[in-house]
């Protein structure tokens, strides 16, 4: 998520393949489920063993994961961190696309293996939350119904949930929140027709790129999130949650109270940065003053504050991938 290699400024689309050369860019309706097989990726990066033997994730409950395009795991089970070490604690990955389901044929990004592996050590060996999702959503703008209202909006999201179910259907999720992806990407065109995702923006049709209109009201883009959040819960037993950061949740959502979700379980991507010298411990890289910033007017220590995106994501590239760190004593 946060599409910055190629996207924003781009994010992965153009770095995916060269990262692993096994990520799984698939241009279907449907999550994309790699046919790689299930089983530890041999022939990693040189340090990527070494890095096993390092250290782990802190304080206790505190794991280090990925998310997205795939990445080789050091094996065998239970299975480390690629990189920086410790043991892999989740894999979170991209089940759905927005443009998708308005028949845009955008690519959805999905690891089989990496999923397979944090499962494993979730199930076999107690590490770890095994594997959780995320789908990315669309705004107001690019509803194929949108006329702008906030019940049209709220509709708008209930769709986005129900397909959202329905992709999470065909993999083996063990997490349980589904976050919503609301992020401003950029030009991406493997991704989205939409700069913005529809989020400021009103376009001509869902796949034109064409701008119809540009201001959407703060409490339209919020029903967006309201629908979906609605529908997810009360048609399945997964929470709702939101990957974002701060200074993008306020180009959306304004800083009234539409911006707010105290209720609501949060993933984050701000601060990040391109170096892997220094690991989180706890909410913060340790020896530095680079702490999490969550959003909506939540902070780290709200219980809804689940994980952080600290590198990879924003426009940093560490040549490796996506990092994240993950508080899994705040499972819901």
């Amino acid at each position: 998520m946060t599409w910055q290699w190629a996207r924003r400024n781009g994010r992965r689309v153009a770095h995916v393949a060269a990262l692993t050369g096994v990520a799984v860019l698939v241009p279907a309706a449907a999550a994309a489920v790699s046919t790689l097989p299930a089983t530890a990726g041999h022939g990693t990066r040189l340090g990527e063993p070494a890095a096993a033997a390092r250290a782990g994730d802190s304080p206790a409950g505190f794991w280090y994961g990925t998310d997205s395009a795939a990445m080789n795991i050091p094996g065998p089970a239970p299975y480390h961190e690629p990189v920086i070490g410790g043991y892999y604690g989740g894999y979170i990955g991209m089940t759905g696309n927005w443009a998708n389901l308005t028949g845009c044929h955008k690519i959805v990004v999905w690891s089989s293996r990496n999923s397979t592996q944090a499962n494993n050590n979730y199930t076999w060996h107690h590490k770890g939350i095994g594997t959780g999702v995320y789908y990315f959503m669309g705004g107001p703008g690019v509803d194929p119904h949108y006329n702008g209202t906030t019940s049209e909006a709220y509709r708008w999201g209930e769709q986005q949930a129900a397909r959202t179910l329905m992709d999470i259907s065909h993999v083996h999720v063990t997490y349980p929140v589904a976050f919503a992806d609301i992020e401003i990407p950029g030009n991406a065109p493997s991704y989205t027709p939409a700069p913005d995702n529809g989020w400021n923006t009103v376009y001509t049709s869902p796949c034109s790129g064409v701008p119809k209109a540009h201001g959407i009201p703060t409490s339209v883009d919020r029903a967006v999130l309201n629908g979906f959040a609605a529908y997810l819960t009360s048609h399945s037993a997964y929470k709702a949650g939101v990957y974002s950061a701060p200074g993008i949740w306020a180009q959306i959502f304004g800083t009234g109270s539409d911006a707010l979700i105290p209720n609501t379980y949060e993933w984050t991507y701000q601060p990040f940065t391109s170096s892997l010298a220094h690991h989180p411990s706890g909410w913060c890289l340790a020896g530095t003053s680079t702490c999490a910033r969550f959003f909506g007017g939540q902070t780290s220590r709200s219980k809804y504050a689940l994980m952080w995106q600290w590198s990879g994501g924003g426009g940093s590239y560490n040549g490796h991938g996506d990092f994240d760190q993950i508080d899994a004593n705040r499972t819901p």
